[in-house]
């Protein structure tokens, strides 16, 4: 009787771990075209982007004044900057860009989002009057200021409007130095060191006629952006909202504003960035002002530079400027950052 023999069982196979060399050299492979497309854009942005941000802190802590270039140092490294913020003049900077920037977007967005509901909501033109409040986005910030300029210098403007209705003392617009609602007598002994302030911490009335001419002219921005999020809105949205009673008033606010608030984030974060370096509205309109009453950091640093030579002091005014814009940005693209891998 023959005997049957089971075969042996082929060996186990075992797959090699790629070693680190082969692993390089698929991720090279894989990835060389991009890197070779990438690499010469990342060469330019880091030498014109960051470092010139790096020469421009190193020529902030020097003592380069004139046109001779001196790059030594100060003694100690921050003088230039405690020089600086313990000027009355700087100080005003901060104080009117950070209220400029507060007015700015809460008066922007309220335009364009009350524009974005009209234009959606009409009925017949919409098209037509899109194109209506988005033209002063078209407009360069030269021409709005020297046209807001005229309407409101005192003589000119909208104080001959007011005239023509009986009131012969108008408002004296941008030709106002007086800074309403003072906190700084308030605020000085609850801040360290509070002594320093030197400027009245309120809302200079010669900065709100700038806040308008602004508002005009990117609140055709936000409308845009508020009409595109309008648009991709589902129409469902607004079916439950009417099967369910909602009212207008209701619909807005529980519906069509939570709906916005993406956008909003958005349109506050460039808006935001824009404001805070502003330099050519505010300089083709009224300059430094009365009492610099609307003076910005933009300004000080063009004066500082290019006036009064003095370099180190427009370069740490410069990086201040950065800073500000720094801190509105990059909280923004870190939450994006992190809600992408989410």
């Amino acid at each position: 009787m023959p005997v049957l023999t089971r075969p042996a069982a082929p060996a186990p196979h075992t797959t090699k771990p790629p070693t680190k060399t082969s692993a390089g050299s698929s991720w090279w492979r894989k990835h060389r075209f991009s890197l070779a497309v990438l690499t010469p854009s990342l060469i330019m942005i880091g030498i014109f982007v960051y470092g010139f941000i790096g020469y421009s802190v190193r020529v902030s802590v020097s003592k380069w004044q004139g046109l001779n270039p001196d790059l030594s140092p100060r003694d100690p490294l921050y003088q230039t900057y405690d020089d600086m913020f313990h000027t009355p003049r700087f100080q005003a900077d901060l104080r009117n860009v950070t209220v400029f920037t507060l007015l700015f977007l809460t008066l922007a967005v309220v335009v364009g989002l009350v524009l974005a509901l009209l234009v959606h909501n009409a009925l017949a033109g919409r098209t037509f009057f899109r194109g209506v409040f988005l033209f002063p986005y078209a407009l360069s910030f030269i021409v709005t200021g020297v046209v807001w300029r005229w309407i409101f210098t005192p003589s000119t403007g909208a104080n001959l409007i007011l005239q023509g209705l009986g009131v012969d003392h108008g408002p004296k617009w941008i030709t106002d130095p007086a800074v309403a609602g003072d906190v700084s007598s308030a605020l000085e002994p609850m801040l360290p060191g509070g002594h320093f302030i030197q400027v009245e911490l309120g809302i200079p009335l010669a900065l709100i006629p700038v806040v308008i001419a602004a508002s005009w002219q990117l609140g055709g921005f936000v409308m845009a952006n508020f009409l595109a999020a309008l648009t991709a809105m589902p129409e469902e949205l607004r079916e439950a909202a009417s099967l369910d009673g909602a009212g207008t008033l209701r619909y807005h606010w529980h519906i069509v504003l939570p709906w916005l608030r993406p956008v909003t984030a958005v349109v506050l974060i460039l808006l935001g960035h824009i404001s805070l370096k502003s330099f050519d509205l505010v300089y083709a309109m009224v300059g430094q002002g009365p009492g610099f009453a609307t003076d910005v950091p933009g300004i000080f640093v063009f004066e500082q530079t290019f006036r009064a030579l003095r370099y180190n002091t427009g370069a740490a005014a410069s990086v201040v400027m950065f800073l500000l814009v720094a801190a509105v940005m990059v909280p923004y693209l870190y939450r994006s950052v992190i809600r992408e891998k989410h």
